[in-house]
């Protein structure tokens, strides 16, 4: 069945006004601040990738996508993580795009050393194609992606895989039956065409920014995106929402912690430093209109 989702009355009210963001210095101080730690204290180390090994020790995976070159909301992303005792991390992919800090934000994750697949973002960010595929507001901002990222990470991300297996769960940045053709997973019918190719229960994917959870029983059901306990028998494919640029009108950087040990996962909800974000988005030339949307969770 599908689940229409509504405003979370519970959802704190954006803080930006983006009238105020013209000038070079916001009229009002930052409601929400996040602390800005030095990129280097935010690595992690490399994520063991083995489908067979052993749980020795407890884990719980910080899983991640849609970054969209939001430095602030990727920064509150992992202090998060952090103070809920993330041991592993793992990226679904969009690293770049959008928004204005994609060299670091890309950055930031080859320091984690952390398991990544290739969204359509971080693709044509490292090409040289044609950008009709995209609407007009992608398509500019690829092309002010591509102007800023060096040689060497476009490279890094050109040899990212589409999917991927981690420890027991599978990756992938849109769909697991046709992961290049970046199709979208919105429905009971869309989520029935990757479960066919589902070898795991668990999958985690993104490319929607929403934060949906399909389960394939005896029928293919969508639940709260909320919190699950993944029971035996059953499949799960799971969208762990976007940091960079929510779209399910929450304007909170989203991401999942997954803790193996007690078959849990937990969607989380994290505030951040919004305005400073769009003020580098107005500040690069970008479209008025992706500082915006942001505010909107949209």
């Amino acid at each position: 069945m599908f689940l229409k989702r509504h405003l979370n009355p519970a959802i704190p009210r954006q803080p930006a006004n983006l009238a105020e963001l013209a000038g070079s210095t916001p009229s009002a101080p930052v409601q929400h601040p996040t602390p800005t730690p030095r990129l280097s204290a935010l690595s992690t180390p490399h994520a063991k990738q083995t489908a067979t090994a052993p749980c020795l020790s407890p884990m719980r995976y910080a899983i991640f996508g849609d970054i969209h070159a939001n430095l602030e909301a990727f920064q509150a992303v992992l202090l998060d993580a952090r103070a809920n005792d993330a041991t592993e991390y793992v990226c679904l992919g969009d690293i770049v795009g959008y928004n204005a800090d994609p060299c670091a934000c890309l950055e930031m994750v080859r320091d984690l050393q952390c398991p990544v697949v290739k969204g359509n973002h971080d693709e044509q960010s490292a090409e040289w194609t044609d950008l009709a595929y995209f609407n007009a507001l992608a398509a500019r901002a690829i092309q002010w992606t591509r102007d800023q990222l060096t040689q060497s990470q476009k490279d890094w991300l050109r040899a990212l895989k589409f999917s991927r297996l981690v420890r027991n769960f599978t990756i992938v940045h849109a769909t697991l039956d046709s992961p290049t053709s970046w199709g979208y997973v919105i429905s009971d019918l869309d989520a029935s065409a990757s479960f066919s190719y589902q070898c795991t229960q668990l999958c985690f994917y993104g490319h929607t920014h929403v934060p949906r959870a399909y389960v394939r029983d005896v029928r293919i059901n969508e639940v709260p995106a909320s919190s699950l306990i993944i029971e035996p028998g059953k499949k799960y494919f799971l969208n762990a929402g976007s940091v960079g640029q929510p779209r399910d009108h929450d304007w909170r950087a989203s991401y999942v912690l997954y803790t193996p040990a007690t078959h849990t996962v937990e969607w989380r909800r994290v505030e951040y430093d919004i305005q400073t974000t769009q003020n580098k988005i107005l500040a690069a030339g970008l479209p008025e209109r992706l500082a915006s949307r942001l505010a909107e969770g949209r």
